[in-house]
């Protein structure tokens, strides 16, 4: 009979309240712990490989502390898993679930390959507050709105409680030889504030959440939009890498909502916000299409306009609207963004420029540290007006009242548009009329750009290429 067990790890890289974990620890048998890069997953960008490579590192030293070793693969996970099995004479093999299209498809391969071959596999719930299988509408099919299925989720039991952390793994002596080592990932010149601002790992994740419950979740529902503010939690990538769980994030909200006066607004909101994510994972399970195709197909008619060179001139922060370029230059060097301004910045592109929305999809994917299967995709179809409760494709933001509005003393925008400090507030989002003033700006080459296309005749633009569908 045999003694080991797989633990595979995946998008769950911590210890605390990982079901699939606690479970090979209770199982008497010695724990193997892998991470298999898989070849056919949709390759990760720079920034969120440099977040993967800092994380597995800092799991291999707390595994190692608990008496097991990770061990690093690279090929398809089936293949990975058939000759670890064989090498092992491990009989079981456990994870914990993922949601989107490729993940579901290939488990279930998995799962139905080793268990005719006798190889029992156990999969658990690591990432979610509630299951998309569980949530569903009066008609027993799942939702399509976020309200009524963010109502639904509140009316089912609470979530779980955070499951333990093992104390003891019982490790495997033996070195098989298709281990590798684990792969660097560095980071360009430009992300060059990426490794001041974070950090990886499961100890980062707790203490960003405690940080922001002492600093921002006061002022979170009032503040929240404001990116000059530290009212939001920036767990995103945490959640990501499943460093901490929602389970976590929602137990220690409970604690601190009965043992802390925190408004119950302010508490609902963030919570609400939790939601969503959950909400983007429902959508990307029962809808698995939606990660390359409109949700709405009326939107497949959509007139996009191809214009690589604006595209570039958004991807690079060159603009013309402050706004729209601090939040491109705040992504490329932290590879992160600020969400009232990735709204922004996304509208922008799909309604300014008239750039299909699976081209800015595809950059964030790129260039984010918090790059997500579900609301990566999930928010782009949103500001598109192509996704499930999606905003309307007529919502078209103002970059120069977004700006006033949200950056009110231009703090954010000043700290990664160097060029514009000495402009007046009043001039700030639209420095173009600061060209006649005493203190202008340098809209010579090396300077600021204007306007690659004006505001008014780009929202008329957008609004008539959405009658052409609705015809």
């Amino acid at each position: 009979m045999s003694n080991s067990v797989i633990y595979w790890f995946r998008q769950d890289l911590r210890l605390e309240d990982n079901p699939a974990l606690l479970h090979a620890a209770q199982s008497g048998k010695s724990v193997i712990p892998i991470f298999i890069f898989d070849p056919d997953d949709r390759p990760i960008g720079m920034a969120a490989s440099w977040w993967r490579e800092q994380s597995l590192t800092k799991l291999g030293q707390a595994l190692k502390k608990i008496g097991a070793t990770l061990n690093f693969y690279e090929g398809r996970p089936l293949e990975i898993l058939q000759k670890l099995t064989g090498f092992y004479g491990a009989d079981e093999i456990v994870w914990n679930r993922q949601y989107d299209g490729y993940s579901v498809a290939r488990d279930k391969e998995i799962k139905q390959t080793l268990s005719d071959k006798g190889i029992q596999c156990s999969s658990f719930n690591a990432s979610l507050l509630f299951e998309p299988w569980l949530i569903k509408n009066k008609s027993g099919s799942h939702f399509k709105v976020f309200s009524p299925f963010w109502r639904q989720c509140m009316a089912e039991n609470a979530p779980e409680s955070p499951f333990p952390r093992p104390t003891k793994l019982r490790g495997h002596s033996d070195t098989d030889p298709l281990q590798i080592s684990l792969p660097t990932a560095p980071l360009s010149d430009d992300a060059d504030l990426i490794t001041e601002e974070w950090t990886p790992g499961e100890t980062g994740a707790n203490r960003q959440l405690e940080k922001f419950i002492e600093e921002g979740l006061a002022i979170y529902a009032e503040f929240r939009d404001f990116p000059d503010r530290p009212a939001t939690s920036r767990l995103s990538p945490y959640l990501r890498w499943g460093e901490i769980s929602p389970r976590q994030i929602w137990s220690k909200i409970q604690f601190v909502k009965s043992h802390e006066s925190f408004s119950e607004k302010t508490i609902t909101k963030f919570l609400a916000e939790i939601g969503w994510r959950e909400f983007s994972y429902h959508l990307i399970f029962h809808v698995p299409e939606m990660a390359t195709q409109n949700l709405q197909s009326s939107f497949n008619d959509f007139p996009w306009e191809r214009n690589e060179e604006a595209r570039q001139q958004w991807k690079e922060g060159k603009t013309g609207y402050p706004l729209v370029d601090a939040g491109m230059r705040e992504l490329r060097r932290t590879g992160y963004m600020h969400n009232r301004v990735r709204m922004i910045t996304a509208s922008f592109l799909i309604k300014h420029l008239m750039i299909d929305w699976r081209a800015g999809e595809k950059y964030f994917w790129d260039r984010l540290l918090d790059a997500c299967p579900a609301n990566n995709i999930a928010g782009w179809q949103w500001v598109a007006g192509s996704g499930a409760d999606a905003a309307p494709f007529f919502r078209i933001f103002n970059p120069i009242i977004q700006g006033e509005k949200f950056d009110p003393q231009g703090a954010y925008t000043k700290r990664f548009i160097p060029e514009l400090a000495h402009v007046e507030q009043k001039h700030l989002f639209s420095p173009w009329k600061a060209k006649s003033d005493t203190v202008g700006v340098d809209f010579q080459e090396g300077g600021y750009p204007d306007p690659i296309v004006e505001h008014e005749y780009a929202r008329n633009r957008a609004l008539d290429a959405f009658q052409q569908i609705r015809r």
